[in-house]
């Protein structure tokens, strides 16, 4: 084989691998989140699979000759690629929300076989380019580097260019379509270099392009989760069956934000009750504030002030631009001088801001279910307190599971930069029963705990507690503060 030829194979099939574990965490997403968990899986399974095709492929190389095998594995390589899209479609509706056997399980579905098949390509192009023993280190390390440089390639192109201009479902198909074309040139190619076809070729080729025809064909009818697939997300609008103006922003496979589009005060899920409980006995409907919002989602909290308070101004930062855009299309979302949007990374942004520019400062960004890790940590709250005036709140929504140590790390890291600290959240949640929202919410000032503890009674639809000094500081008890240099958000929020 050629080394020109050789070369380009082993830098596609590293690449296409790369390419593939890329884009598996946004297959998985909508139906797994995208957490530590999540991405720590998929780059296993996904070594795993490197590992074991290596094998594979160094032991057929020894007993076949590689150049019957190599272009039907690229074949196979994008029929397992192009099926891998369906299956994972199908099987996450039953997966949805799995622990670790389950998110190993759908992850293997989407990366191992078409991985382990590519990866069994390089040892066998290493095979027919040892033609001499006295430089078999150089050829080894030449393809070896070249296998690299392809991953890296396909890994930057795809976070950078793909991942930004096309669905995932277009990825995945454009690169099956590209495997398996690359498969049919080199079968030509070996065929006119070296010998005809093998008798029975004619039956393997109807074979598989049968089976390329059927993958291409689940793929195309596959169910979609998503409205808009995002840089960040699978986000989908719903209508509320129970009332026409009634919207559900659902992110991934959870829900998110709802919205009623005829009326803004009208707060549907339990901690936005709370959060508007809170900002309430801050500032009596009609009084203005400046408000700052970390995480826009669907703008539920930005419409609530700007409806209970006009003359207010909302600073919204959300990271995912096509979300924000969704928004407009969807939930009749308006910016103007009420309402900016920044379009970056909260705590990037929040660092811009004015010292003692606000007066409330909502803390409701997610990576699916989990609030990222740099957005809970000591320094963030110093920041918030810094943006702050000195009569100011601030209100962070957090979610956690029994036995709810998310939560306390995060009490006790909001506690250390803000004097007065307050938590609302059901009383089953706190007694370690059920997984449920947190709301945090701290001040540099007193809190009218009484006051705002008969506002919650009043206005929650979900059963609520208030808890603050002697009550709060035993369900922290000793949890760790969380800092930039040590905040495992992930593991604290393991269940069990």
């Amino acid at each position: 084989m050629p080394a020109g030829l050789a070369a380009t194979l082993v830098f596609l099939a590293s690449g296409a691998v790369l390419v593939l574990e890329t884009v598996s965490l946004r297959l998985v997403g909508p139906y797994l989140g995208v957490t530590l968990q999540v991405t720590s899986s998929v780059i296993g399974v996904a070594l795993a699979a490197i590992a074991y095709g290596a094998w594979s492929g160094g032991f057929l190389a020894d007993r076949r000759d590689p150049r019957t095998l190599l272009a039907p594995v690229f074949v196979l390589a994008g029929i397992a690629t192009a099926v891998s899209l369906p299956v994972v479609r199908y099987a996450g509706e039953w997966l949805r929300g799995s622990a670790v056997t389950g998110i190993l399980l759908l992850i293997s579905l989407a990366v191992f076989v078409p991985a382990a098949l590519l990866s069994a390509i390089t040892p066998m192009v290493v095979k027919l380019q040892l033609g001499d023993l006295r430089r078999t280190g150089q050829v080894v390390g030449r393809l070896s580097s070249l296998g690299t440089l392809g991953g890296i390639t396909a890994t930057l192109v795809t976070g950078f260019v793909l991942v930004a201009a096309l669905s995932t479902t277009a990825i995945v198909l454009s690169l099956a379509v590209l495997l398996g074309l690359t498969g049919l040139a080199l079968a030509g190619y070996l065929r006119r270099r070296h010998r005809p076809g093998l008798p029975g070729r004619a039956r393997t080729r109807a074979a598989l392009a049968t089976l390329g025809l059927a993958g291409a064909g689940l793929a195309a009818v596959a169910p979609t989760p998503c409205d808009v697939e995002t840089a960040y997300h699978c986000a989908r609008v719903t209508a509320d069956p129970a009332v026409a103006s009634g919207r559900t922003l659902w992110l991934n496979s959870a829900q998110h934000s709802y919205v009623d589009l005829a009326d803004p005060r009208r707060l549907k899920f339990g901690y936005t009750q709370w959060f508007a409980a809170a900002v309430d006995e801050l500032a009596p409907p009609g009084r203005r504030l400046d408000a700052v919002h970390l995480g826009g989602g669907g703008f539920t909290m930005p419409r609530y002030v700007a409806a209970t308070r006009p003359g207010s101004t909302n600073a919204v930062y959300e990271l995912d631009g096509a979300l924000v855009e969704l928004d407009r299309r969807e939930l009749d979302v308006r910016t103007g001088p009420d309402l900016t949007v920044t379009v970056g990374d909260a705590r990037l942004s929040l660092h811009g801001r004015a010292t003692a520019s606000a007066d409330l400062v909502v803390g409701d960004a997610f990576g699916h279910l989990v609030v990222p890790w740099h957005l809970a940590t000591r320094e963030m709250a110093a920041e918030v307190r810094r943006v702050l005036r000195p009569d100011g709140l601030y209100v962070q929504n957090v979610i956690d599971y029994p036995p709810a140590r998310f939560i306390r790390a995060e009490l006790a890291t909001v506690a250390a930069e803000f004097p007065q600290v307050a938590l609302a959240a059901p009383p089953d949640a706190v007694n370690g029963q059920q997984a449920a929202n947190f709301v945090i919410i701290a001040s540099p000032a007193p809190l009218p705990l009484a006051e705002l503890e008969q506002r919650l009674a009043a206005t929650s639809t979900e059963p609520v507690g208030l808890y603050a000094g002697a009550d709060l500081a035993d369900f922290v008890g000793g949890a760790t503060v969380l800092t930039d240099d040590y905040a495992p958000v992930d593991q604290l929020l393991a269940r069990g």
